[in-house]
């Protein structure tokens, strides 16, 4: 029974250890977030009004820098049918950050493109990772 025991403790540790990181960079999460452009009953989001999102919503959340890229995508809604869109890509790099606090941060923007263009859901997506500058 201690043996078990200690092996789910150290088993637990393992699950919360950084990466190793080469020199000259450290730990950190890196998140993806995906929003469809495609809205319900209009036209799809246009370039102007991803410009204004970024601007309101997304650089005051993370205003220490952010890649933004074009995308195409599908996937099921929740009628079940297959939905091909395009998208953009949000990527961030978030030095010293764990996948908790990556994802509290990221929480509130894809609220607020939900909210705004009436989107069923964000696709989001956390991984550690290592970086340097």
């Amino acid at each position: 029974m201690k043996a078990a025991l200690g092996i789910l403790l150290l088993l637990a540790g393992c699950a919360t250890v950084p990466p190793s990181c080469p020199v000259g960079a450290g730990p950190a999460t890196i998140a993806e977030a995906y929003f469809g452009r495609n809205v319900k009953g209009r036209a799809p989001v246009t370039q102007a009004e991803w410009a204004r999102f970024m601007e309101e919503v997304v650089t005051p959340a993370f205003p220490d820098g952010l890649t933004v890229l074009d995308g195409v995508g599908q996937w099921r809604n929740a009628a079940g049918r297959i939905s091909r869109e395009d998208s953009k890509v949000l990527l961030l790099v978030l030095p010293g950050q764990d996948q908790a606090a990556a994802s509290a941060r990221l929480a509130p923007v894809t609220a607020a493109w939900k909210a705004r263009f009436a989107q069923e859901s964000v696709l989001t997506v956390f991984r550690a990772g290592c970086a340097g500058f």
